[in-house]
């Protein structure tokens, strides 16, 4: 049997069963259509309003964002730390640090952008704003 035959096989089957889950749960629900399912949840409160006037600070979003990408060099940095002197034992100190000093190269690079752009500045003072303007 080929590799690339047992690939496959377990492709089709990790869209086979989670489709198949779909439809049975699908065709056993119990369909009890309420009013009160459809209507907005607000914490126990009346929603009022439209959601369509509500303006949200795109700020938070951004700093949600930066927070993902910098969170996630965790996930490189920490296992690297750890066989980094086993690393320069085996194919010396340049080879094992460069990649490295490269991608942290990047993220500040990309950390030095979203700062200039002011993507990590949460609310301007107005004072801040005065100098900028002058």
């Amino acid at each position: 049997m080929s590799d690339w035959i047992a690939i496959g096989a377990l492709a089709v089957v990790a869209v086979v069963i989670p489709l198949s889950m779909m439809f049975i749960s699908w065709l056993i629900r119990p369909s009890v259509p309420e009013q009160g399912k459809r209507a907005t949840y607000e914490s126990g409160e009346i929603p009022t309003g439209s959601s369509r006037h509500v303006k949200f600070n795109i700020q938070y979003y951004m700093v949600a964002l930066l927070f993902v990408i910098f969170d996630i060099e965790t996930a490189f940095i920490v296992p690297w730390t750890v066989i980094f002197d086993r690393a320069t034992g085996e194919v010396g100190f340049l080879r094992a640090f460069a990649p490295m000093a490269v991608f942290l190269g990047l993220l500040v690079v990309g950390l030095a952008w979203a700062w200039r752009n002011g993507a990590v500045e949460w609310v301007r003072s107005v004072r801040a704003e005065r100098q900028r303007i002058e």
